[in-house]
Formats: C-alpha cells, sequence, structure tokens
C-alpha cells in the first residue's frame, strides 16, 4: 500500500485503492535537524537521545538503541529516511504496527510503502513498481517476505540507505519475544555490507543486547539506552481473587477513559468483553484469531474513542499509538518481566498520570510452569523457567516496583522509594505465587522477625548437600531435607543420611519456603543464571553461615485472615495502640503486629501469656515486648464492654473462584427473566446443573435472587435451620429441612446471608 506525499503527482497503475503515489519530499542535509523535525512531525525539540541517534544514522554507524514504548523510537530512522536520498526499509513483525506507522506517515504526507499477507497481487505489483522508480522512503516488510531471495535481489537496485530492525529483541532466543525467522536477517550484513543497521526495542537486558549485535552484525555500533522509568505510571499487584468485580472496581474509578486488559487466552478476551458489555461498558475483543476485519474495525474503535475497553492478547498494542491510555490491567499473568514492561508502557504515553494493576494467582503460576515444560528443547525450558521464576520474584517483591522494574534491566532508580507504586504507598497484599497461604493466592504480612539463625541453618544444609553429592539443588529439595520428607528422591540421592535431614521440624514447608525466598531476595543466596532452579551461596551468604553477617530480618510468612466478625470496637483499640507504638520507634506499623494478630485479639480476648502466645505473629519476644500493653488494652476494654460471642461455625473465606463461561451464561440468562427450566431447555442442560451455576454464582459475590427459589416463610425456616446448625454444615442442613430444598438453594441463602451480614 502506498501513500502521497506531496501535490505533485507520480500516478501507478491499477492502484486497487485509489491511492496515488507521489514524488518524496527530502529535506536539504544541511538543514538543521531541529528543523526537518518541525517541518514533517510537528516537533520543535527531540526527546532525549533522538538527536544522537538520528547523527549516528546519517554518518552512515550502525545504532542500537533501547528507549521504552512511547520513547520515540521510530522517529529515529524516519527522520534519517527523510533528510538523505534513497531506501529506508524498515523490518516489522507485525502487521497492526506496520499499517499503524505507514498510516502515521501518510498524515505527515510521507511516501511510504508496506509489503505483507494482506497486500493483493495488484497492490504488491503497484509497490514493486513505485520502488523500481525510486518512489518510496520507507518499505515497511515483515522479515520473512523480506529474505526471500528474488526479494533480496531486486532489493539490491533500489538503493538501500539503511536497514531497520524493529523489535530486534525477536532475534535473540535470551530474550522474550524469540521469532526464528528474525536470525535470517543475519545475511544482510553479507548481502549488503555498506548499508548501516539500526536495530531498535524497548525490552532488552544486557545478554539481550549483546545478543543483538552478534547476529546483526553490528559493527562498533552506537548504543543508546534512554531511561526505562515511566515516572507517570503506577504500578499495583494484587491476588486474584474475584477478579472480575475487581476490574470492574477499577473501570467504576476510571469512568470513561481509555484502557487495555491483557488476557492470556482469546476464549478469554471474548468472554471478558462480552460480560463487560453486560455491566454496561463498551468494549471489545481482540486477538490473532479473529478476522483482520474485525481486528481493524476493533482497533479503529479504540483508537476513535468509540469503545473504551479491549480485552486482548498479546496480539494487540505492538505500535498502536494511543497516547491517552490512562490503565492497563492484566487479567492474567503476562509471558515475562519484560513483556510487563512493553505492556504497561502502553499507558501514559501523554504523560499524564496512569495506572497498571497486575491480578497474580497461583493457577496462572502453575499454568506457566506447564508451559514451560512443553517447550520442545531443554534449553527452551531452562529460560522459560528463568524467566518466569524472575516474574514471580518481582510480584512477591515488598521493595520498590519501580526500583525493582528498572533494575531488571540494568538501570540503578537512585532511590529506595518511589511513592508511585503499592509497596511504597504501604498498601500492599501479600502475594504467594507458589502456595505458603491457604488459598495459594494472598495473606496479609506477618510482622519483621530476626530470622538469623534459621537462615544459617538452610545455608549449612544446602552446603552439605553439595558437599555430599557434588551437585547443588533447589529450594524445594533443601527444604524437603530440613524437613525430613520421606521420598524416592531422598533414597536416591542419600540426603536421607544427612545430618541436616530433618533439622528444621519445627517449621512448616511454606515457612522454610518463604525464608529461602527471602535470602534469594536479600542477597544471601541466588538463583542459576542458565534458568535451572538451583541455588548457589553468595559471598554475603558465606559470612553469614561462618557467624558473620549481621541478622537476617525477614517479614513474617503471611498469615490467613482468621474467619467470621470480630470485635469491631476493640478491633479500633487496638490499631490506635498499634500506631501510637509504631510512631514512637519510628517504625511502619506492621512491624508492631498485623492486622491478622489484630483481628484475632479482638475475637479472642487474650489477657493471659498462653492466650497471647496463640496469636499469629507472637513468641517469646513479642511476648516481652508487648505483650502487656496489649493485654492491658483488652483488659481495659473488658472493663467497660460485654465480650462477644463469635459463631464457631461460621465458615472460613473461602478463596472466591471465577465464575466460568458456562457460570456466567446461565447467571445472565436467569437476571434475564428465564426461569430454571427454560434455562436448562434452552442450553440442553439439567436443571440441577443450572441451580449449581447460580449458586456457584452467588458464592463468587453475585446477586442472586433467593426470592425466586424459597418464598419469606421458606427463608425464616433456612435460616433457623442454620442458626441452629451453623454455617458451615449445609448436609445437616438439608437433612433437617427433610431434603426439600436443592443444595445450591442453601448455597444461594447462606451466600446472600453473609454478605447481608458482612
Amino acid at each position: 500500500m502506498l501513500y502521497p506525499t506531496s501535490d505533485a503527482t507520480c500516478t501507478v497503475d491499477t492502484p486497487s485503492d485509489g491511492l496515488i503515489i507521489r514524488d518524496a519530499v527530502v529535506a536539504d542535509p544541511s538543514t538543521e535537524l531541529t528543523g526537518v523535525l518541525e517541518l514533517h512531525f510537528g516537533f520543535r525539540e527531540f526527546r532525549p537521545l533522538q538527536e544522537e541517534i538520528v547523527r549516528d544514522a546519517l554518518a552512515g554507524r550502525d545504532v542500537l538503541a533501547l528507549m521504552p514504548t512511547g520513547g520515540g523510537k521510530s522517529l529515529c530512522y524516519q527522520l534519517p529516511a527523510l533528510v538523505r536520498p534513497g531506501l529506508t526499509v524498515v523490518v516489522s513483525p507485525l502487521i497492526a504496527l506496520m499499517k499503524d506507522q505507514v498510516d502515521f506517515l501518510r498524515s505527515r504526507k510521507i511516501a511510504a510503502a508496506l509489503l505483507n499477507s494482506t497486500n493483493s497481487p495488484q497492490q504488491t505489483q503497484s509497490v514493486i513498481d513505485a520502488l523500481q522508480r525510486g518512489a518510496v522512503r520507507l518499505l515497511y516488510v515483515a522479515p520473512e517476505r523480506l529474505m526471500q531471495t528474488s526479494f533480496l535481489e531486486r532489493l539490491a537496485r533500489w538503493n538501500v540507505a539503511m536497514f531497520a530492525i524493529d523489535e530486534a529483541h525477536c532475534i535473540s532466543d535470551w530474550g522474550h519475544d524469540f521469532r526464528p525467522e528474525y536470525r535470517q536477517l543475519r545475511e544482510l550484513r553479507l548481502r549488503f555490507p555498506d548499508v548501516p543497521m539500526m536495530a531498535l526495542t524497548a525490552t532488552a537486558t544486557d545478554r539481550v543486547r549483546a545478543d543483538i549485535v552478534a547476529q546483526l552484525g553490528l559493527r562498533d555500533p552506537g548504543v543508546y539506552v534512554a531511561s526505562f522509568n515511566r515516572p507517570n505510571l503506577m504500578y499495583r499487584i494484587e491476588p486474584k481473587r474475584a477478579p472480575y468485580e475487581r476490574l470492574l472496581a477499577l473501570l467504576r474509578g476510571r469512568k470513561g477513559e481509555s484502557g487495555i486488559v491483557y488476557c492470556h487466552t482469546r476464549r478469554q478476551t471474548e468472554t471478558l468483553a462480552e460480560k463487560l458489555r453486560a455491566d454496561g461498558y463498551k468494549a471489545v475483543p481482540y486477538h490473532a484469531g479473529l478476522e483482520q476485519p474485525v481486528r481493524t474495525r476493533h482497533q479503529d474503535l479504540f483508537l476513535s474513542n468509540q469503545v473504551q475497553v479491549v480485552c486482548a492478547t498479546i496480539a494487540f498494542g505492538m505500535g498502536v499509538d494511543k497516547p491517552n491510555i490512562r490503565f492497563v490491567a492484566h487479567y492474567d499473568l503476562p509471558k515475562n518481566i519484560e513483556s510487563y514492561n512493553q505492556e504497561t508502557g502502553r499507558a501514559g504515553r501523554d504523560g499524564d498520570p496512569a495506572e497498571c494493576l497486575l491480578l497474580f494467582g497461583k493457577s496462572d503460576v502453575i499454568n506457566h510452569e506447564r508451559r514451560a515444560g512443553e517447550k520442545q528443547t531443554a534449553r527452551e525450558q531452562a529460560l522459560a523457567r528463568a524467566a518466569l521464576d524472575a516474574l514471580v520474584q518481582f510480584a512477591e517483591s515488598r521493595r520498590c516496583r519501580r526500583r525493582e522494574l528498572l533494575a531488571y534491566f540494568g538501570e540503578d532508580y537512585g532511590d529506595d522509594k518511589c511513592d508511585a507504586c503499592d509497596n511504597c504507598l504501604g498498601t500492599t497484599t501479600a502475594i504467594v505465587g507458589k502456595g505458603p497461604s491457604p488459598d495459594g493466592q494472598s495473606a496479609t504480612l506477618g510482622p519483621i522477625e530476626d530470622r538469623t539463625e534459621d537462615a544459617r541453618r538452610f545455608l549449612a544444609c544446602l552446603d552439605e548437600i553439595v558437599a555430599a553429592s557434588r551437585f547443588s539443588v533447589g529450594i524445594t529439595h533443601v527444604t524437603e531435607v530440613l524437613y525430613g520428607s520421606i521420598s524416592a528422591r531422598m533414597q536416591k540421592f542419600g540426603h536421607e543420611k544427612l545430618k541436616s535431614y530433618g533439622s528444621g521440624k519445627r517449621l512448616s514447608k511454606p515457612e522454610w519456603t518463604h525464608i529461602a525466598k527471602e535470602l534469594v531476595r536479600l542477597g544471601y543466596l541466588q538463583q542459576a543464571q542458565n534458568g535451572l532452579p538451583i541455588l548457589g551461596i553468595t559471598d554475603r551468604g558465606r559470612e553469614l553461615a561462618q557467624g558473620a553477617g549481621g541478622q537476617v530480618m525477614v517479614a513474617g510468612r503471611p498469615a490467613s485472615v482468621p474467619a467470621g466478625e470480630c470485635d469491631a470496637a476493640l478491633f479500633d483499640r487496638l490499631k490506635r495502640l498499634r500506631t501510637q507504638l509504631a510512631d514512637k520507634a519510628g517504625a511502619p506499623a506492621y512491624v508492631i503486629f498485623a492486622d491478622v494478630a489484630l483481628q484475632q485479639m479482638a475475637r479472642s480476648y487474650p489477657t493471659t501469656s498462653e492466650a497471647f502466645l496463640r496469636i499469629t505473629g507472637v513468641g517469646q519476644k513479642k511476648l516481652a515486648e508487648l505483650g502487656s500493653q496489649f493485654m492491658g488494652e483488652i483488659a481495659d476494654h473488658l472493663r467497660s464492654n460485654p465480650r462477644q460471642a463469635f459463631n464457631p461455625g461460621a465458615p472460613a473465606p473461602r478463596p472466591v473462584k471465577a465464575l466460568g463461561d458456562s457460570e456466567y451464561d446461565t447467571l445472565r440468562r436467569f437476571r434475564s427473566g428465564q426461569s430454571v427450566a427454560h434455562i436448562a431447555r434452552e442450553r440442553g442442560i439439567k436443571e440441577t446443573t443450572v441451580l449449581g451455576h447460580l449458586g456457584a454464582a452467588a458464592e463468587a459475590g453475585e446477586d442472586v435472587d433467593i426470592g425466586g427459589f424459597a418464598d419469606a416463610s421458606a427463608q425464616a425456616e433456612i435460616g433457623a435451620a442454620f442458626g441452629k446448625l451453623g454455617w458451615a454444615n449445609l448436609t445437616a442442613v438439608h437433612e433437617m429441612l427433610g431434603r426439600r430444598f436443592d443444595y445450591a438453594v442453601l448455597r444461594i441463602y447462606r451466600a446472600t446471608a453473609l454478605r447481608k451480614a458482612a
């Protein structure tokens, strides 16, 4: 497809879209670059590093440019294409990216063309004819088309001035988006030895950068690395509980603002978009399985603000120049940190504040682990697992998100806090990727504790394993040895005979795992760089193991919030006391006690040392330092307030399971007025299945009208049965009521009643 550049015509035959190729407007090379910049792009000054990159390119030097999403990479090769004669060939991996770039150039009256699978034979021939006449300044082409022998032979006759390799990280199998077809680009250096190259990417670690230079054969390149910091972005990572409700909360807070919701599967994008539309939001799906006209229409609707939300796979976003995206939500876990950085970078490109929310759940981690195991080679599997480990560590970290993200790409933020992420703002909920908490997803942070001796025990166990076996192992294996697990693996290596075997039984396996991850985070341990999940002791860890190195302060393992209610007035008093003590000590409140501990105190009213020691996070040291003050507060409260009784039968809050497609379809039909029998007939399923779907919906927090199943008299009867037998004993309630009510009806009643009482 070809686009006009001026009013002077130079018509080609059979233009299928009615467009005309025109002579390019070429600036005098002696012109000040800022003048060219303003003339063609409307900017009066360059962004950081742009002018240096452009001048290197004009001097014929190879360039490697790393600039964040929205940092202005494209201009770095577009402007030189206008200043000097010849053709600039831009290698681009996605059709959508090509289209967006060429549309942009067309709007600036710059001669541009693209060659990809969307071209008709007539359009392709029109582009070829224009290239032969030298009427094109920038040609966007996919690597597969570019590296065809016949095309390369033609290219040699078209006065190529520069190759611009966009998304250059795709050439490295160390990168997050390796594409084998990119490896063929190495041949360009052999066929066109005198043509300079510019490699551009928004995400690349030091290792990937070195691989790009080697694979493309860049000669003494000018390497430009812009800051990856996006100060206007707010980063939040939250546990994936009731994710749809959380997404709705985000949208309610972003009324009328544009955003992208990234999902892992095509089906998820369609289901989510449908649910959002049913709830009154303008949303469309976007994935590679949609027909090209549909994808184009959905993208254009989003760009023109006719649609608020795009629910998309990673197929959406590359090259999409929409500056006012106010939020990016990851409904599912991204592929890796590079993908996360690139996808969140699509928010706030206008410089105004934008929000980045990642919902992190154990099931997503398990799915990523499974996919890593399905890779074809051991190297690919190791790389995938290493990428996952880095992502999980980033999500679980309680340090500044911005600092951690920049450090991954080799950049020092220069400060311990950014005050623009959940960790720095103190709004963190502990994220548990591989299972210490009961639901495997989240928990409240425990207090900071001195775990120096436990750390030394872990290091000593690892040291003993390596000495005895002459190979290292991962966190799980060390934990199994410390706990004294009986398994074939222990016997295979003889590790049940080690002195460390069973020496750590006083802690649970999840507690040992938590300590090990903290040792990695704090720099006492390191995980292998080849992607295998094995441990090594650092110099700092050696010092600690030998009795030096100071204390190891570790946040207590996350503990689940207790079931049921608590004495709200006492809880408030305990929180005020905690705040006073924290202020006096100049420490965060959770260092004194976590909320979970205060809630337990407000339920059990501990006024003796024995009772106080049963509170989560309380040991002898806490008892000695804080016990008298908190027990005194509790006793003082009881002098003027009665001790409240809490129903021991109340069910513990269970992890909320997201509704599946089938369950949501049933709920939607029920809300539209269809009866259970009608839904069953329409969908070809049993009525008990329909009831089960509605019960699951109620437990997931959806409003399901119990009045459709039980009148006021029946509801009173059901309530009396639960009151007598407790909320947890569903079977006993079912029997007491003579089995007259389906289990699903009882579930709906219970979920509705507990939600109203909360």
